[in-house]
């Protein structure tokens, strides 16, 4: 007898914050970060290279093809190889300590909700992510007819007015179901959050029950109750359908109401 029908059991003690065996508050400080994750690096990502890719195309502009060539050597260093550099630069030990002649625990710093180590890892995903975005954002921008920017100039809109009124709307159509791939990637990014902290800080007071610690997302604390001393596949189980139930409901909501959706038709 390999095993026994427990029903909903499991999901009653994730939801439980029964003292000891109770998972609900680590599981919403987990869920919060995840999401706060998910929206800062993809949005950050987003915007950041759309303005990059406007600066890069813009008018004047010298040297095009260099600024181009730099984003995408960037691309081609293999991910996990930059991360591992990364944690190694901004180790206690690591250079920029050594360069700056500080101490500072860059990304194990427990103190203001591990703040530090969260700051840091948003902006080595941002190093990581923002030349993918510039590469699509400057091919989608020369898709856009010059028309519209001649049209907009004569009755005297200026730059922000540009961005607003047909940029932004333009590229929101396009890659919106872009947008939404990324968001939910980024809910299960595991290689950005794993290879540079490790999901760590640890915080026993904050994170005891169920082994998760301070930069975990859903994804690597499933994967640490599958791989910690004191494995808890019953409990990675329901956190894997829980990611399942939430990434599905929200592809499924956000992309039924994208313009790419229901305005299938229009920028043609």
């Amino acid at each position: 007898k390999l095993f026994d029908w427990v029903g909903f059991v499991n999901f009653g003690n994730l939801f439980s914050i029964a003292e000891g065996t109770g998972f609900l508050l680590v599981f919403l400080r987990v869920l919060l970060w995840t999401f706060v994750w998910a929206f800062i690096a993809t949005f950050t990502n987003y915007f950041l290279g759309m303005i990059l890719a406007l600066m890069i195309n813009k008018k004047g502009i010298k040297l095009k093809m260099l600024w181009r060539t730099l984003f995408v050597i960037a691309i081609a260093i293999p991910q996990f190889i930059t991360l591992l550099l990364m944690s190694k630069i901004l180790d206690g030990d690591g250079i920029l300590n050594k360069m700056l002649g500080t101490t500072i625990y860059w990304l194990s710093d427990t103190r203001y909700a591990s703040l530090l180590p969260r700051v840091m890892i948003i902006l080595v995903n941002m190093w990581i992510g923002i030349p993918y975005t510039i590469l699509m954002c400057s091919g989608i921008l020369m898709n856009i007819p010059q028309e519209m920017y001649e049209a907009a100039k004569l009755d005297g809109a200026n730059a922000w007015q540009l961005f607003i009124k047909i940029v932004l709307p333009y590229m929101l159509h396009v890659t919106g179901p872009y947008l939404i791939t990324q968001f939910v990637g980024n809910i299960n990014n595991f290689n950005v959050i794993w290879l540079l902290t490790g999901g760590g800080p640890g915080d026993n007071i904050l994170y005891g029950v169920g082994n998760a610690q301070s930069t975990d997302l859903l994804v690597t604390w499933l994967y640490r109750l599958t791989t910690d001393t004191n494995v808890q596949y019953n409990m990675a189980s329901v956190i894997g359908i829980v990611i399942f139930v939430i990434c599905a409901s929200l592809s499924l909501v956000t992309y039924n109401k994208t313009k790419a959706a229901k305005n299938e038709e229009d920028f043609q």
